[in-house]
């Protein structure tokens, strides 16, 4: 379905008009809840109870209102489409979803990875740097207790960036997995994403992760200070003879690859997005389309969700807001690596302005990564098919 034929749909159920005049909306206390007739959208909040940062898997069914300690728990279930023309529908359950028999084997590996998720995004958001060591050692190159206490600073924070960049390559093969099986020949996209829903709520979440640590990234320019005073300081102790604690060190090999990787703007999302157009590449009996309309189809929900204020008025925190927005923002990447004509132009199963317009909406402090993300990631941006209008919402300030 269109991104307008989407937004028309969902506004003709907002002022209470759908395609049946007889159709009456209902709007319990604690959801909401539109229902079309045959082909039409439903969307549904529940109440769910915090478990921490977006890892929550407790819920509250009970039917009282949202209270404001229930924040990242109001995951949204969307209900996408019609699937099979005879009013069959079904939700993406970003928060709940758990794994069917069949799903078991490829959750519980990607699981793992996203357990580790927390850790890594605790232990960046945890980094400080050693700016003071550095300064004072770059100050004072003959005292050598001085050049100890500095080395003494970086090493083990260089140990956190080589963990860093050892677990993107992890996400990048748990991202592989999912569209694997997301985008399999035997069932459409949509069918997937309805059968399948413990995976795509994995996919939404690595989706998150990423644009919160680069996110993260982007605003903590000791990360670079550091790895460069370090591969300095490497360089000049081998042309001395002199050695430091090899267990600790980092091979030229992997401080070249680890160089590159936090050069990048987003260097978590240029992971993703390269392993998406890898994964294309090394499947050419998967057709492209299935990639590309499991991703526009990702990037709709989110995007109806946080233009519509009859549902975004029941967020009670927002970092529901924030997940909704870094997942939108992640598959728009994603699909415009993929995708030949990329999303920007007309065509494209993607409302990119409408996209532009919800993150111009949000406070700039929260949404300035995520429109970085699309200025400096994406491929298509600067193509001549994209609109001067596009070009220019996405012009810094």
């Amino acid at each position: 379905m269109r991104a307008e034929d989407w937004n028309r749909v969902i506004s003709g159920f907002l002022s209470g008009k759908g395609s049946n005049k007889h159709h009456k909306v209902r709007r319990p206390a604690h959801t909401i809840s539109e229902r079309a007739p045959s082909g039409g959208f439903r969307v549904q909040t529940l109440s769910a109870c915090r478990g921490g940062d977006t890892w929550t898997d407790t819920r509250d069914t009970r039917t009282v209102p949202i209270r404001d300690q229930c924040s990242m728990g109001n995951l949204i279930k969307v209900l996408t489409r019609d699937i099979d023309n005879n009013g069959g529908n079904f939700f993406l359950d970003f928060e709940n979803a758990q794994p069917s028999q069949s799903e078991t084997a490829v959750w519980e590996k990607v699981n793992k990875v996203l357990m580790e998720a927390r850790v890594i995004l605790e232990d960046l958001q945890a980094y400080r740097g050693a700016g003071e060591e550095i300064r004072q050692a770059i100050q004072s190159p003959g005292v050598e207790r001085v050049q100890e206490k500095a080395w003494s600073a970086v090493v083990p924070l260089v140990a956190k960036l080589k963990s860093f960049y050892e677990f993107s390559q992890k996400l990048e093969s748990s991202l592989q997995c999912l569209l694997d099986v997301l985008t399999s020949s035997g069932s459409t996209p949509t069918q997937h994403l309805e059968q399948k829903q413990a995976l795509a709520r994995q996919f939404a979440h690595i989706m998150h992760f990423t644009l919160r640590f680069d996110e993260l990234k982007m605003t903590n320019p000791a990360i670079q200070n550091d790895f460069s005073y370090y591969r300095r300081t490497i360089s000049r102790m081998r042309i001395n003879n002199l050695s430091g604690d090899a267990s600790n060190e980092v091979n030229n090999e992997l401080a070249n690859r680890m160089s590159l990787f936090y050069a990048c703007a987003t260097p978590m999302l240029k992971t993703l997005s390269d392993a998406t157009s890898k994964f294309v590449s090394d499947n050419p009996d998967v057709p492209l389309e299935n990639t590309t309309d499991c991703l526009s189809t990702m990037a709709s929900v989110c995007k109806v969700m946080l233009e519509t204020p009859e549902y975004r008025s029941r967020f009670t925190s927002e970092e529901t807001v924030l997940f909704c927005l870094r997942v939108m923002v992640g598959v728009i990447i994603l699909y415009d690596h993929v995708h030949p004509a990329g999303a920007f132009v007309k065509t494209a199963n993607i409302d990119m302005k409408g996209s532009i317009r919800v993150l111009k909406e949000q406070p700039p402090s929260s949404v300035e990564g995520l429109l970085n993300a699309l200025r400096y990631t994406t491929k298509h941006l600067n193509d001549e098919t994209t609109s001067k209008q596009i070009r220019n919402m996405l012009q810094p300030n």
